[in-house]
């Protein structure tokens, strides 16, 4: 008999449907069950249960900030000896180009030097651009500075730029020396890939809480948080990077008689540099991202402005100064993309690339001082004049009102109809699941794609979210993260099938991604909340934007890297095209598409915390309060809550992936 059952149960079909009919049932009647039994448990988990982990880690924080000490040094010194070492050099380049060179405080403030004029830093950057992608990354370098210049937002560009200036060498040369222990020791790299895991899991809210408590409220913790965040990504290259340096380049260093430190430094990063540019180019623009949303503790520059203009519902200044981040967020993506590159392609023009490097240095740097002279003569050489701003502020106020007082209903009526057949009946479902239930089924699933040790594992982090009182918010997190990918994989999964079948679709296509792909993601708050105000739904229209792309561009990769010996022989078997799209192609692109709905879901999940400032209710504000109220142990725990969510999702898509390349017969 329950042989049999065994054998039934093997059916997926059967499996699945069971598995789904029974959390439907416990979903739907989990309060009638309470009330029967009187048995409160099942709906909350316990209260005299719960782990109290906050706490905990709360208090040993405050003992570590106050109390700890390492003989010699405190645990605060310590900290303040790290603030410095950033402090410095951030305070220097800050004031190279926003604030100036100052002596004195309060009134008694006298300038001893001015800072970079906006014609130099153009200049300077242009020139940079000419040098390594061109004449057309150099004209778009130039429209770009320009821009922020015309368009009054160049103050707080060069703040946002000096945070990224700093944060980018800590977080590469860190990254760096990471990657090459890990790469020389397999026992470190062992050790370091969980650490990376949960690094690249946890929501970015997560970082501040911690840091903020550390080192205060300031630009200081902004780029230590910026640091941590951004550095992950380059310890993963430079491991992939070296770890792809061709066998025959390691023989030919030992048999010139490399000692280890040369083979390191002379052979295998120098052969390994392109993919370590593509590193940079990561640290880079995750530390835009994060410069932008650390404007919470006090980064300051154009994520500040943001952060402004959302609180006061300025919708002409919001857009301006999110314009401005985009505007910025290309140029150093296309400025690092070329480093990474090493394509400079471009013709000799004005005999620029004829000069070798040091001499364009002493040019340039000759150019900044006598800008700097004649800036004293000449103000309007030094700053762009005020009077020749321009601003859309009033503009895009009005473009706003115009579509809210013309569409309003539309937009209502598209809104309810969501929350009332879709957003509703999904929340009501997942909020429904008692938790006991929720860590067996999820234990369940992870067993059936994967076997008995992921069944644990998932049961394990489930749990940890029960026992920590957090599986309410968890669930709202699902279900606002579920629906959101849903929709993001629904429109752009079959964008990108189309685009892997269409060389002109995939042009344009691509270029929508890549510019999707730049963009902060606070950036994305901006017109979601002009348009449909504050809510879950505002929420769930920005994690879709923002989640899209990998589904379109996983898709897409999928159906152009299917064999075309494989098509060729379904149409000589006769299919339609439709055939061949069905029952060909799609198949055969499965593995794909699970990958992009894994990397879906890792997006939807980031963005899902940055959405609690527009007031969902979920771990994501949970995390935002802990923020508010420098709660440290209050934001750790529900970092990893969410942290543990992603984990849960990427190991059950990784394994099914999997599974389905093992079916497929791609898997050796």
């Amino acid at each position: 008999m329950i042989n049999q059952l065994s054998e039934r149960f093997r059916s997926p079909a059967l499996f699945w449907g069971v598995l789904f009919a029974a959390t439907w049932l416990l979903s739907s009647y989990s309060f009638q069950l309470y009330k029967a039994f009187g048995a409160r448990w099942i709906i909350k988990f316990p209260s005299v249960w719960e782990w109290k982990l906050d706490n905990r880690i709360s208090s040993f924080m405050s003992w570590l900030v106050e109390d700890a000490s390492f003989g010699l040094f405190t645990f605060r010194e310590l900290t303040r000896f790290f603030s410095a070492l950033i402090e410095v050099p951030y305070d220097a380049v800050r004031a190279l180009l926003a604030d100036g060179f100052n002596s004195g405080v309060g009134q008694q403030v006298v300038e001893v030097l001015p800072s970079l004029s906006w014609i130099a830093v153009t200049l300077l950057l242009t020139l940079l651009a000419f040098r390594v992608g061109g004449r057309r990354l150099a004209l778009l370098v130039a429209g770009c500075f320009l821009f922020l210049a015309i368009f009054g937002q160049w103050q707080s560009a060069m703040v946002t730029l000096a945070s990224i200036a700093i944060a980018v060498p800590f977080g590469v040369f860190g990254g760096l020396a990471l990657g090459i222990l890990a790469y020389k020791s397999a026992g470190f790299e062992r050790l370091l890939r969980p650490v990376l895991d949960l690094m690249q899991t946890v929501p970015i809210f997560a970082y501040l809480v911690p840091i903020l408590f550390l080192f205060g409220f300031g630009p200081v913790s902004a780029l230590v948080a910026t640091i941590i965040y951004a550095m992950p990504p380059m310890v993963r290259v430079v491991l992939v990077a070296l770890q792809s340096v061709p066998t025959q380049l390691h023989e030919a260093g030992q048999m010139a008689g490399c000692t280890p430190r040369q083979m390191m430094w002379k052979v295998l990063l120098p052969s390994a540099l392109p993919t370590l540019m593509v590193g940079v180019n990561q640290v880079i623009m995750l530390s835009l991202n994060m410069v932008i949303i650390a404007s919470i503790i006090g980064a300051g520059g154009l994520g500040y402005d943001v952060l402004a203009a959302l609180r006061r519902l300025d919708i002409g200044g919001g857009i301006e100064a999110g314009l401005a981040i985009v505007v910025i967020a290309i140029a150093l993506d296309r400025l690092s993309q070329a480093f990474s590159q090493q394509d400079h392609g471009q013709s000799d023009w004005l005999g620029i690339d004829r000069i070798k490097p040091l001499p364009l240095v002493g040019m340039a740097l000759l150019s900044t001082v006598v800008l700097a002279l004649l800036g004293k003569l000449f103000p309007f050489l030094q700053s762009y004049p005020e009077t020749l701003t321009v601003t859309t502020s009033s503009f895009w106020d009005e473009a706003i009102k115009w579509i809210n007082i013309n569409f309003f209903e539309v937009f209502e009526a598209f809104k309810t109809a969501l929350l009332t057949y879709l957003l509703l009946p999904i929340k009501r479902f997942f909020a429904g699941i008692p938790w006991a239930w929720g860590i067996v089924a999820l234990g369940l699933v992870g067993w059936r794609v994967g076997g008995l040790k992921l069944g644990l594992l998932c049961s394990f982090l489930a749990s940890f979210i029960a026992v920590n009182g957090l599986w309410r918010d968890a669930m709202i997190t699902v279900y606002l993260c579920g629906v959101s990918v849903l929709l993001a994989a629904a429109i752009g999964m079959p964008l990108g099938v189309w685009a892997g079948q269409s060389e002109r679709a995939n042009r344009v296509l691509g270029t929508l991604v890549d510019t999707l792909q730049t963009l902060p993601s606070f950036v994305y708050l901006i017109p979601v909340v002009m348009l449909f105000r504050v809510g879950e739904f505002s929420a769930m229209v920005a994690i879709v934007l923002y989640a899209m792309a990998p589904a379109l561009r996983y898709a897409a990769h999928g159906i152009r890297e299917i064999n075309p010996q494989v098509i060729e022989a379904g149409k000589v078997s006769g299919c339609t095209r439709w055939q061949l799209l069905w029952r060909i192609k799609l198949p055969l692109a499965v593995p794909s598409l699970l990958l992009g709905l894994n990397q879906t879901i890792m997006l939807a999940l980031s963005m899902l915390v940055i959405t609690a400032l527009v007031g969902t209710r979920d771990l994501g504000q949970e995390v935002y309060i802990a923020l508010t109220k420098a709660n440290t142990g209050q934001g750790i725990i529900a970092g990893l809550a969410v942290a543990f969510i992603a984990i849960i999702a990427d190991r059950i898509l990784s394994a099914l992936a999997k599974s389905s390349q093992a079916r497929l017969g791609l898997v050796t």
